[in-house]
Order: structure tokens, then C-alpha cells, then sequence
């Protein structure tokens, strides 16, 4: 159904853009199709355990270089030990285009267009949430590169907390994320603490035949 006021392009932040819609029911069946491969084992969809002993509620898989707290292998060295899946050149492409629709539109005190023709997005972690998932606020920090992190939504949506660069807590803003929506933070908004306080549930477009969200990120690693 059409919003009745349609959704707006926001920069929520220096560096940090909010595209909605920005992947089309197409895109977002073949980006789910994809995400059902690689959440297959070896080196499939997995429980995230923190050095603390504690476990994260959002499963993940991921695609370059295996995360884990609070750092990076080839191979998944906190589950099957399997190699970790290859990085797709597609999806880097899809990772140049999204930065370039972010932030290369218009005047700039910071530079990251030009950086987003030539970093080569190699990374990709793959978050799933349930109804009862979250997501505490964190930083991106375990990469050596400083190029903007591209944000895919698929399924139900969330309310994704975007904050500063200092502290956990506030000031932050509250952005809801649908299914397609675009979120790109670069530049002075790179290292900002983000997390997902809240999923709704049951709010994924019925044709797109997901149950729960489904949160792609793509990264420089920089390594």
C-alpha cells in the first residue's frame, strides 16, 4: 500500500544517511535468496558468544573474513572451524552503489565519495534477529579501514538507535528501518555507537516470505 506521506531521504547525522526503499522487491528477494545460501553450513548462521560468557540474541553469518569479539579470521574459529565463506563481487558492487547513493550527492565537508570508487568492500556480516532479538549499542571498530559501513534491511522492521561517537548513551536518534531501507554512516559518523533496541514483529512484507529481520552489513576491512 502507498504511505500516505511517503518517507524521506535523512541525513541523521554528519556522514550518516537514511535511504528508505532504497532496494526494490526484486532486489530484496534475490538479497534473501542469497542470505538462505550462505546461512547453510559449514560456516553458516551461528550463536555469537562474548568473551564475558554471555551469548548474543541476533545469530549471524558471515561472508570475507569471519567477526568474532573482537576481531577477524578466515576461518570460523568460535563455531565449526570451517573456512569462511567468500566475499561476492556483486555484493561489493552493491556496497559502492549504496555509498555513492548515500554520500555522493551534493557538497561535503568530509571526504568519502571518492573513497567509495576504490575501497574494496570485502566484509559482510550477516545479523538475523527473531522477535526477541536486540542489539546492545557498539562501535564498528575491528577494521583498519575508515570507509563508511553500508546497512541493508530485509524483513520486519526495527528501531535502529544511532548515536555518538562517545558514549552508549545519549544523544542518540531513533530510526525506523523497514524492509529495503538503506543506512550508510561514514566519515564523522564512522565510529558512532549503533545498536536495535527493538524488532517488530509480523511487520515483513508477506511476499517476501520472511519470518523475523534480517540485517546485512558491509565493510572495508582494511586488513
Amino acid at each position: 500500500m502507498d504511505e500516505l506521506f511517503p518517507r524521506a531521504r535523512t541525513t541523521v547525522a554528519p556522514g550518516a544517511v537514511h535511504i528508505p526503499d532504497w532496494l526494490d522487491a526484486h532486489r530484496q528477494r534475490e538479497l534473501l535468496a542469497a542470505c538462505r545460501d550462505w546461512a547453510r553450513p559449514p560456516a553458516g548462521l551461528r550463536t555469537v558468544r562474548t568473551p564475558g560468557g554471555g551469548t548474543m540474541t541476533a545469530r549471524q553469518v558471515c561472508l570475507g573474513r569471519h567477526w568474532y569479539p573482537y576481531g577477524y579470521a578466515r576461518t570460523v574459529v568460535d563455531g565449526d572451524g570451517a573456512p569462511v565463506k567468500p566475499f561476492p563481487d556483486w555484493l561489493g558492487e552493491l556496497g559502492r552503489e549504496a555509498v555513492r547513493d548515500a554520500l555522493g550527492e551534493g557538497p561535503a565537508p568530509y571526504d568519502i565519495a571518492p573513497s567509495a570508487e576504490t575501497a574494496p568492500y570485502d566484509i559482510a556480516l550477516i545479523n538475523f534477529y527473531d522477535s526477541d532479538a536486540r542489539m546492545g549499542m557498539h562501535r564498528d571498530s575491528d577494521e583498519k579501514s575508515d570507509a563508511p559501513v553500508v546497512s541493508l534491511s530485509l524483513g520486519d522492521t526495527c528501531v535502529f538507535r544511532f548515536g555518538n561517537t562517545e558514549t552508549r548513551a545519549r544523544p542518540y536518534t531513533d530510526v525506523e528501518l523497514r524492509s529495503g531501507d538503506l543506512f550508510v554512516f561514514g566519515g564523522p559518523s564512522r565510529l558512532a555507537y549503533h545498536g536495535v533496541p527493538k524488532v517488530y514483529p509480523g511487520t515483513a512484507p508477506p511476499e517476501l516470505g520472511l519470518s523475523g529481520r534480517l540485517n546485512i552489513t558491509l565493510r572495508v576491512s582494511g586488513l
